[in-house]
């Protein structure tokens, strides 16, 4: 589907986002042949710099993030030509006239606002584009993560920026909802019958999802502070993620379709009680270790910390669905900072065959399980158990795999490429909806609140781990473990 022209304004244009990622998603798609000649994006920041300055900082903050493999000299000069900077002070509604003359006085252009600041300023910023005109039927904006503190927040931000944008405008993005694997866990799961019959409770056992990170908090713990991992990653990713596994069949891929059948699996989530807070909801703080083998401080040694902080770097927690498809069925949701590993997967994993007829090397049987990788490495993997060759029935856990790199020789395309084109295009289906946002808060305010009355420290976890022992007691109440602990030595 070809892109109209557009003006695409990044607020925050000289942040890290904009220069590391949405930056170079632009110039990818301009690499591609994706935008209209005349398509051209503004950044708008509060410092004082020309447009030469400008350019430079993105030369050296932002060429920095394209492959040496798909950078073009060429190219990236004709994509830095559509580049404009304009300074602006976002909270005074008068600094807006620089950014009026550069936009375009076409009231049927695409006008794109793409809001990488803090959620602080979401709802000034939209009062004074109305206020200077430029919010026109034709505008759109789109707001990054994190979408409130809580449920009372992240129903304000709503309201505000609903006075001046209709929901149909409004792009509240999520980049994991971008990347190729979920993009393909729903095609495998709708596009496909094999699974459908067995993607419920009596064939499955357990869903595991998880994301964890080898970096730590760094300079960045100034914002991780107000933060944690609970609202960072769990309440949108880990969420999102565990709708798309759970949700059943919309009636198309249309974006209301999709985002009604997401926000009932999260409106059927079974609400936390006062024991389940205590004993389902792990939450811990990396202490000083060794990641990859290189030594690295605790939390609270990073440079800015709180020396005191009872930030949560690790939250893990057990969910249920109430209903038909997954009553009993725990999901076990993960993430954390200094893990032992980057990686982001969901694994379903099956129940364990009634009977078994082989009578050799029985110790070895493993479930069935599904795992769909989000990162590093993209794809899908099954693991069956199947005969070794040679005398004898002995059987051994094998993996059938795809690869979406190796299997489709297509180009690739980044989360937030893909998204941005969404928005550019109009298409909402992998955005949330404000009653999908105000339902995950919902859910997860609870913990929070838990948090708030307890005064225990988050459970110390050595950099370089898995997270707190207590997050393998979680899971192995239900007599199951996290996949890496299920792996064969």
């Amino acid at each position: 589907m070809a892109l109209s022209d557009f003006d695409l304004v990044f607020f925050g244009g000289s942040g890290d986002l904009a220069m590391r990622k949405l930056l170079p998603a632009m110039y990818a798609r301009h690499r591609a042949k994706d935008l209209p000649p005349t398509a051209r994006i503004i950044c708008v920041g509060r410092h004082e710099s020309s447009q030469q300055e400008y350019l430079d900082m993105v030369e050296t903050n932002s060429r920095p993030h394209i492959s040496d493999e798909h950078f073009d000299a060429t190219l990236w000069q004709t994509f830095c030509d559509r580049i404009t900077y304009v300074t602006l002070n976002a909270s005074d509604d008068t600094s807006y006239g620089d950014l009026t003359a550069q936009l375009r006085n076409d009231p049927a252009l695409t006008r794109v606002f793409y809001l990488a600041t803090p959620p602080s300023l979401f709802a000034e910023i939209c009062k004074n584009l109305a206020k200077n005109g430029l919010a026109t039927s034709y505008s759109r904006v789109v707001l990054e993560k994190p979408l409130g503190r809580d449920l009372e927040s992240a129903k304000l931000i709503n309201a505000e920026v609903g006075q001046v944008f209709t929901e149909s405008q409004i792009f509240r993005i999520d980049h994991y909802l971008g990347k190729e694997a979920v993009q393909n866990l729903l095609a495998l799961r709708f596009g496909n019958v094999l699974f459908e019959p067995l993607w419920r409770r009596e064939w499955i056992s357990d869903v595991q999802i998880t994301i964890a990170e080898e970096l730590g908090c760094g300079g960045r713990t100034g914002y991780y502070d107000t933060s944690g991992a609970l609202r960072d990653m769990l309440q949108n990713h880990l969420l999102q993620l565990l709708c798309i596994v759970a949700m059943e069949s919309p009636v198309s891929i249309s974006a209301d379709a999709v985002r009604d059948e997401k926000l009932k699996v999260l409106r059927s989530l079974k609400p936390f009680t006062q024991t389940t807070l205590a004993q389902d909801v792990i939450r811990g703080q990396y202490r000083g270790g060794h990641v990859k083998g290189a030594e690295v401080p605790g939390y609270r040694k990073e440079e800015g910390a709180d020396p005191d902080s009872r930030t949560e770097t690790f939250v893990a927690l057990k969910a249920e669905i109430d209903t038909w498809r997954w009553a009993g069925v725990p999901f076990f949701l993960r993430t954390g900072k200094r893990m032992a590993d980057s990686l982001a997967e969901i694994v379903v994993r099956f129940k364990s065959i009634p009977h078994s007829i082989f009578t050799q090397n029985t110790n070895s049987f493993q479930p069935n399980c599904l795992v769909i990788r989000l990162q590093p490495d993209e794809g899908l993997q099954l693991n069956l158990m199947a005969k070794t060759p040679g005398d004898g029935m002995r059987l051994k856990p094998a993996e059938l795999e795809l690869d979406f790199r190796e299997s489709f020789k297509a180009p690739r395309m980044d989360a937030y490429e893909r998204l941005l084109l969404d928005v550019l295009r109009g298409q909402l289906t992998l955005f949330m909806r404000s009653d999908e946002l105000e339902a995950a808060w919902a859910w997860v305010e609870p913990i929070l609140d838990f948090w708030e009355q307890d005064d225990a420290d988050p459970i110390p976890y050595t950099a370089g781990t898995w997270g707190p022992a207590a997050a393998s007691a979680l899971i192995g109440r239900d007599g199951l473990q996290w996949r890496e602990e299920a792996l064969p030595e």
